[in-house]
C-alpha cells in the first residue's frame, strides 16, 4: 500500500520511474525522458488484448468543471466501452457530500472495480477505505490514496521542479513572486507547491510575497482577477512584482488578465495543466502568460482503465503508480506544442 507521507511518496516515484509511462498507447521507459516522446510515433499498441466485457466499472469525479477534469473524464468512459465494458459515471458537480453520497451508491452496486478522480483526500479516504473493505478494486486518477491499487497522473514532482525552474530562469533568478495556493489539501497541488518552495531556496534574491493567495472554486477566474489587481495596486512600481505562480491554470487565466489589463507587460505568469484556451495565452507575444505545463488529461483516463483491465485479467503487480508525460509549453514553442496536444491540426 502506498502512504501519504511527502518523503515516501518521493521514494515510490524514483523506484516507479523506473518502469513504463505510457505515451500514446506505447510503454516508454521512465517518466522524464518520455515527455519530449512524440504520440504520433506509437506503432505497436500496448493495450492489446485487453477486455472489460461484461464487466462493470465505477467512475466518481469530484467535478467536471474544468478542461482537465472533463478530458480525464470522458477518456475513463471512452475506454471502459471500448474495451467492452460499462461504465457507472458519477459527476460530483465540486460537492465533496455528492462526491460520498456517490461512493457509497457505487459500493452498494458492487461494480468490478472503481475509479476515483481528484477530490479533497482528508474528506475521500475514509470513504475509499470503505470500497476496499468492500472488496471491490480501487484505482485513482491524480488521487495519492493508500487505498488505491495504482494512481495514473503526471510525475508532478518533476512538473513542480520544471516549471519553477522557468519561472527562475525567466526573472533572472530575482523579485517578488505572487503565489495563489488555496487547495494544499489536493496532493498534486501540495507537490507543485512544495516543488516550487524547494527550487526557490536555491534562489535566495526571489522571494514570495506573503501572505500568499488563495484561488477559489466556483468563480475561480473572477477571483484570480480580482485578487492580483488589487495586488498590483498594492505594488505598482515597475520590477515590483515579476511574476505569478499558481499549481493549476485557471486561477492563471484570472491573473493574466489583470496583468494585461494594467499594461505590467514586466510580470510573468506560470500554472499546470494546459487547457487549451491558456495555450493559446502562452502563445501570444503580448500575453504576461509565460508558460505552462501541459498534461494529457484524455490519456491519463483512457490509461487508468486500462490499468484496471490488466488488475482483472489477471496482473496484480502493477505499481502504486502510473506517470503520463506532460510537457513544458512555453512563448517559443507553443505552437508546436498545440499540436502535439492536439489542440490544433
Amino acid at each position: 500500500m502506498k502512504t501519504l507521507t511527502f518523503g515516501t511518496m518521493l521514494k515510490r516515484l524514483i523506484v516507479v520511474s523506473a518502469c513504463a509511462a505510457i505515451v500514446g498507447g506505447v510503454a516508454v521507459t521512465g517518466t522524464r525522458s518520455a515527455a519530449a516522446t512524440d504520440q504520433t510515433s506509437a506503432k505497436s499498441d500496448a493495450t492489446a488484448g485487453l477486455s472489460l466485457k461484461g464487466k462493470r466499472i465505477g467512475i466518481t469525479v469530484i467535478g467536471t468543471d474544468h478542461y482537465w477534469d472533463i478530458r480525464a473524464y470522458q477518456g475513463q468512459i471512452d475506454e471502459v466501452k471500448r474495451l467492452g465494458g460499462t461504465p457507472i459515471a458519477l459527476d460530483a458537480g465540486r460537492n465533496d457530500s455528492r462526491q460520498i453520497a456517490q461512493i457509497q451508491t457505487l459500493i452498494s452496486q458492487k461494480p468490478d472495480a472503481i475509479i476515483e478522480q481528484l477530490g479533497t483526500l482528508s474528506v475521500l479516504e475514509p470513504w475509499l477505505k470503505k470500497v476496499r473493505t468492500a472488496s471491490i478494486p480501487l484505482f485513482t486518477v491524480d488521487t495519492a490514496a493508500s487505498e488505491s491499487i495504482n494512481d495514473t497522473t503526471s510525475d508532478n514532482f518533476f512538473i513542480g521542479e520544471q516549471l519553477a525552474q522557468q519561472l527562475a530562469t525567466d526573472i533572472h533568478g530575482e523579485g517578488n513572486v505572487l503565489v495563489f495556493n488555496g487547495f494544499y489539501g489536493v496532493p498534486v497541488c501540495a507537490i507543485r507547491y512544495d516543488q516550487l518552495r524547494a527550487v526557490l531556496k536555491y534562489y535566495p534574491k526571489i522571494h514570495i510575497i506573503q501572505p500568499v493567495l488563495r484561488d477559489v472554486i466556483p468563480n475561480t477566474v473572477q477571483s484570480a482577477y480580482a485578487q492580483t489587481s488589487a495586488l498590483l495596486s498594492k505594488y505598482p512600481a515597475k520590477g515590483s512584482i515579476a511574476a505569478i505562480w499558481a499549481a493549476w491554470d485557471v486561477p492563471q487565466v484570472g491573473f493574466t488578465q489583470a496583468v494585461d489589463t494594467a499594461h505590467r507587460s514586466e510580470i510573468k505568469t506560470y500554472g499546470v495543466d494546459g487547457s487549451p484556451d491558456v495555450v493559446e495565452l502562452v502563445k501570444q507575444p503580448k500575453s504576461a502568460a509565460a508558460a505552462v505545463v501541459a498534461q494529457q488529461p484524455y490519456l491519463i483516463g483512457k490509461t487508468a482503465v486500462d490499468n484496471v483491465a490488466r488488475y482483472l485479467g489477471g496482473e496484480h503487480d502493477l505499481p502504486g503508480y502510473t506517470f503520463v508525460p506532460a510537457v513544458l509549453v512555453t512563448k517559443q514553442n507553443a505552437a508546436q506544442q498545440q499540436k502535439f496536444l492536439g489542440q490544433r491540426p
